[in-house]
């Protein structure tokens, strides 16, 4: 089977307001909720290019290497837990200024294009959903 024929990408987008440089540093903030760092019943992070990220949530592990850290611009890194069936997925966060607000992008591509690779959509929006919309400036 073609796994590239059967994938699914997801795309989430929120308004904050802050500048990309607060939300940037926000997401990256295991005290910040709305993040999956937050959610973390246990987390190890090396927040670092190359770094390497263990998160396990209620019973859940999720691993995964950051692969790029644009200040205020860009943070991706890859994905896999028992719903990516093994396969390394990447998620991609974007933080646009907007004015005096940021439009903040998650991507995650790669994804099984099945219930287990549609999962990360309500559990993405989860996150996204309580990630405070205000911040003061980093």
């Amino acid at each position: 089977m073609d796994r590239a024929a059967n994938s699914l990408d997801i795309r989430i987008e929120r308004t904050i307001q802050a500048t990309p440089q607060a939300a940037y540093a926000a997401w990256l903030d295991p005290e910040v909720p709305g993040t999956p760092w937050n959610a973390a019943v246990k987390l190890i992070m090396e927040c670092k290019p190359d770094g390497l990220f263990y998160a396990r949530m209620s019973d859940t592990p999720h691993y995964g290497r950051f692969i790029e850290l644009a200040q205020g611009r860009l943070i991706s890194h890859s994905w896999m837990s028992p719903y990516t069936e093994g396969q390394e997925t990447l998620v991609t966060v974007s933080f646009i200024a907007q004015g005096h607000d940021t439009l903040m992008v998650l991507v995650h591509t790669g994804l099984p294009g099945n219930a287990n690779g549609e999962a990360h959509r309500e559990g993405w929006s989860y996150f996204m959903d309580r990630f405070p919309l205000q911040f003061r400036a980093a």
